[in-house]
């Protein structure tokens, strides 16, 4: 109980220290956005050239078309090379549909990671300007009322668990 509340404490007040964001990090984000950006053009690209050939499947799926790729073969069982020409078109034509919508699937978990990473370049900017311009005395006061207030909780929680434990221990003998 005494370990889980201090390492409760100590996260808390761990987590009142601002960490340093070095300008190499914000380079780093905005070069991340970057290729986001160019995978998401890339992404789109593909995603129109599939809807081309969507197009040109749904054209040559057509009965007449389908009539029309076999005139010039002789042979016993028209209805047969048709079906299994109709069938071939239908097939390539399911796996382009399923690839569209993996496609556009990516494209926007590309654009949801645009964003993220949008934003995170630039929390990272804002922090790297204000690391620049110096300390704040404003920021250094309320960090320094933090961690005092925290230590001092730190300090009454740990002297109650130890006044308890030192009466149980009177009551015990």
């Amino acid at each position: 109980m005494k370990l889980h509340l201090a390492v409760v404490l100590l996260t808390v007040l761990g987590s009142a220290y601002v960490t340093p964001v070095f300008a190499q990090e914000t380079a780093d984000a905005a070069r991340r956005v970057d290729e986001l950006r160019a995978e998401l053009s890339h992404n789109q690209d593909r995603v129109a050239d599939l809807k081309i050939r969507l197009e040109q499947l749904n054209f040559e799926l057509r009965p007449e078309n389908i009539e029309r790729y076999f005139n010039g073969v002789g042979t016993t069982r028209p209805e047969e090379l048709r079906e299994s020409r109709r069938r071939q078109l239908q097939i390539e034509k399911d796996r382009v549909v399923a690839q569209i919508q993996q496609s556009e699937a990516s494209c926007t978990r590309l654009e949801s990671a645009i964003n993220t990473a949008q934003s995170r370049a630039y929390q990272e900017s804002m922090l790297t300007t204000a690391m620049k311009a110096g300390p704040n005395p404003d920021l250094n006061i309320i960090s320094l009322t933090l961690v005092t207030a925290s230590i001092a909780v730190l300090c009454a929680i740990l002297a109650a668990i130890s006044l308890r434990s030192l009466i149980r221990r009177r009551r015990n003998l």
